[in-house]
């Protein structure tokens, strides 16, 4: 009982330190991400042209745009996801912490874990919920222990806003659960090897309006601790959730502004053409 309360009490004094920190980021406008000149080809057809882009610690960044405009796919560069495509190549700069996580030396494994990213549609693995998120913190050796990666499981759940529905049955599969639960169990997956960053898919494309409203409601907790970044095809929900939003037509990014700025005194008249609907 004294080791597992001294255990809770660390745990619970590294999240104050965790939060402390991410308030600090926040309060001094670091940047977390940065993209200079990115151009990407699959194949002979070109996708993105030239985004420059500085993404904000602990703000939520949303990318919006009409479908096939490169908003996904620049959402991928930043975790090097395109990389398994084989046509696909990329040129320009893209820095985590001001490190270019294109270099060779660079681990993408490593990098995956510090970047890890939510889908469109909800991908539990064919597992109990409780393999579901430990599976991560194993792979990376982030758990020495059995009382440690229950610890991990735990806080990973309750960050995820789904710990006291599942509690008691982390035997029971994934898939059993809801939609917009199993959202939440890969959120909870993802953030169960403590990344700096979260990328969203369109996450609440697949969900009921309540499912939808509760991963919202989870993504304004979430960016006290991660800088997250949201690709939405739903003008409201960017409006709702994020702090900037970037809008993308055609493989180019058309303006980038504080989501006050771009939803009432847009910049650009495609940008205002979008967001009032007269293409889209």
């Amino acid at each position: 009982m004294v080791a597992a309360n001294a255990r809770d009490a660390a745990s619970a004094s590294a999240d104050r330190a965790t939060s402390a920190a991410a308030a600090a980021a926040a309060a001094a406008g670091q940047t977390k991400v940065t993209a200079r000149k990115v151009n990407l080809w699959y194949g002979e057809k070109q996708a993105l042209y030239d985004v420059d882009i500085d993404i904000t610690s602990n703000e939520v960044t949303a990318f919006i745009g009409p479908s096939g405009c490169g908003k996904s796919t620049f959402l991928r560069c930043i975790n090097r996801m395109n990389d398994t495509i084989p046509i696909c190549r990329i040129e320009g700069d893209i820095r985590l912490d001001g490190h270019d996580i294109y270099d060779k030396s660079i681990d993408v494994v490593q990098l995956r874990a510090r970047v890890g990213m939510v889908f469109q549609k909800p991908n539990p693995f064919p597992k109990s919920i409780y393999e579901n998120i430990a599976y991560g913190p194993k792979i990376h050796g982030l758990a020495r222990d059995k009382a440690t990666l229950d610890g991990i499981v735990e806080k990973s759940l309750k960050g995820a806003g789904l710990w006291k529905e599942v509690a008691d049955r982390l035997d029971e599969p994934g898939l059993g659960l809801s939609g917009g639960q199993q959202q939440r169990l890969c959120i909870a997956r993802a953030i169960a090897v403590s990344p700096e960053v979260i990328l969203m898919d369109e996450p609440c494309s697949a969900l009921d309006p309540i499912a939808t409203a509760v991963v919202e409601e989870l993504i304004e907790e979430l960016r006290a601790k991660y800088t997250i970044v949201i690709v939405t095809h739903n003008m409201q929900q960017a409006a709702r959730v994020s702090q900037k939003t970037a809008f993308f037509h055609l493989g180019k990014l058309i303006e980038f502004s504080p989501t006050s700025e771009i939803f009432t005194s847009p910049q650009h008249q495609m940008t205002q053409d979008y967001i009032t609907g007269r293409f889209g």
